[in-house]
């Protein structure tokens, strides 16, 4: 039966959510930015959106490097897809407040469509260099799974905005992206993400093949993607890296989550070994997995997830007692069970702790993270680059795209009539008795196999039992 729990627990919480064809454009809701937040939009604007001074079409990027190209012939490595969603979702949440953001955002589209992977057709290569007379792909031209996911939910927003039927089709142009996500990009034996599409069909003995990254958990996007996509197998990948994050989450009592996760013999996921793949801290809680606070915290203000209000409090009750309720006290790194790996701050640590403590009770907590972060000095591209993305989604002002309720996918209304009810299971009963075809079979799929069987229609069963009381 604890299959049939977490699955109801997914589908419950999915309930709520529309399926995403014919939207509307502005049709969204976000909550106001505060001025501070419009200020540092500026700041931030001016110093990291960059013309493609190259590109014969109007193209824009997100500068992460310390130096321009100084005409010596070496390359200078200038951004990567990481920062190009970053700067889509950054550009898309300030349509309300930039004149210029559509046209910004699609340069944006256009430097991405103008870099893609060589692996699959549709996902971005991971880094580009400026070698003096174009802005070149390098390091494989493969892709990096945290940036394609952003791009795509970008590419969501910007349809709920500016709708689809001008110049550049967001909506299509997201659903082929995120279906070369799960193919290229998701481990379908374990149901995990996996680093990117250099992973994908590798042997099952090589240890990247059941490797995942915790800086890619990015939890709100995944029940979006299977509602867009109308594929349910993005469920599978939300409720067992929840398994991840839950499992991880108790045994450390911190909430500090690796950056790299790797499957065990056992067939347990622990903190990766040393210098698997980046430095020796690739086990502990370290540049990658700094962003988790905001990235799984966000879930639950959007969605409501108590797996991620877990998470949250118990990273939150940790990190307020070892700093002491004192937030320039936070270190740049730890390791999963809380002893410090660094001596000093760094504000892409910092920022996210924001995003988690908002999903708790200690304002006061709250309120001093909020203080710090707005008022820390210039820093570098990453470092204020989260700190622009967790105070959009600190203010409430995170866009989440509503779609035409006329469209909605009721979860388990099999018979069409628009309800989830005693009638759908004893449709979906008769079905396996091979008596009749409902018209929406595929809405009884609450095991999220492709298959309508006699687990679903026990979930249905269990479904009508706790809606009944």
């Amino acid at each position: 039966m604890k299959i049939f729990s977490k699955t109801l627990a997914v589908m419950l919480t999915l309930a709520n959510l529309t399926a995403v064809s014919g939207v509307c454009a502005e049709n969204y809701k976000a909550g106001e930015l505060t001025t501070e937040t419009l200020d540092f939009y500026e700041n931030w604007k001016s110093r990291y959106i960059v013309s493609d001074k190259y590109a014969k079409d109007s193209q824009y990027y997100v500068w992460y490097s310390d130096e321009p190209y100084s005409e010596n012939n070496k390359g200078v490595d200038v951004t990567v897809s990481e920062a190009h969603g970053y700067g889509m979702l950054i550009l898309a949440e300030m349509a309300q407040h930039d004149d210029s953001a559509k046209e910004i955002f699609d340069g944006m589209y256009r430097y991405y469509k103008s870099h893609l992977s060589t692996i699959a057709p549709n996902l971005m290569a991971w880094q580009q260099t400026d070698n003096g007379s174009a802005i070149v792909n390098v390091s494989g031209a493969d892709s990096a799974t945290d940036g394609d996911m952003d791009i795509a939910y970008a590419l969501l927003m910007a349809d709920s905005i500016w709708g689809s039927d001008g110049e550049i089709n967001y909506l299509q142009t997201a659903k082929d992206m995120i279906n070369d996500i799960m193919e290229y990009e998701v481990n379908q034996k374990y149901w995990i993400l996996q680093l990117g599409d250099w992973v994908h069909g590798s042997d099952e003995s090589d240890v990247f093949f059941s490797t995942t990254r915790a800086s890619d958990f990015i939890m709100q996007y995944m029940p979006v993607f299977a509602e867009v996509t109308d594929d349910d197998r993005w469920l599978n990948v939300y409720e067992s890296t929840y398994s991840i994050i839950n499992s991880l989450t108790e045994e450390y009592g911190t909430a500090l989550l690796p950056d790299f996760i790797v499957r065990d013999s056992s067939g347990k996921f622990v903190p990766a070994s040393p210098e698997l793949l980046e430095s020796e801290n690739d086990g502990n809680y370290y540049y990658n997995s700094c962003r988790t606070p905001w990235r799984i915290g966000m879930d639950y203000l959007i969605t409501g997830n108590e797996n991620a209000k877990k998470f949250a409090d118990t990273l939150t009750e940790f990190i307020f007692r070892k700093t002491g309720g004192d937030p320039y006290n936070i270190v740049a790194g730890y390791t999963p069970d809380g002893s410090p790996v660094e001596d000093y701050d760094d504000l892409c640590f910092t920022a996210p702790f924001l995003v988690a403590s908002a999903c708790g009770e200690n304002t006061q907590w709250h309120d001093k993270l909020r203080d710090v972060i707005v008022n820390y000095v210039d820093d570098v591209y990453f470092g204020d680059t989260i700190k622009m993305l967790c105070l959009i989604v600190d203010d409430g002002g995170w866009i989440v795209p509503e779609y035409d309720k006329s469209d909605v996918k009721v979860v388990g209304d099999v018979n069409a009539d628009g309800i989830f009810s005693i009638a759908d299971v004893v449709a979906v009963q008769n079905y396996l008795l091979c008596k009749e075809t409902p018209e929406n079979i595929k809405n009884g799929d609450l095991v999220p196999d492709g298959v309508i069987d006699i687990f679903d229609l026990c979930c249905m069963k269990k479904l009508i039992v706790s809606q009944n009381g």
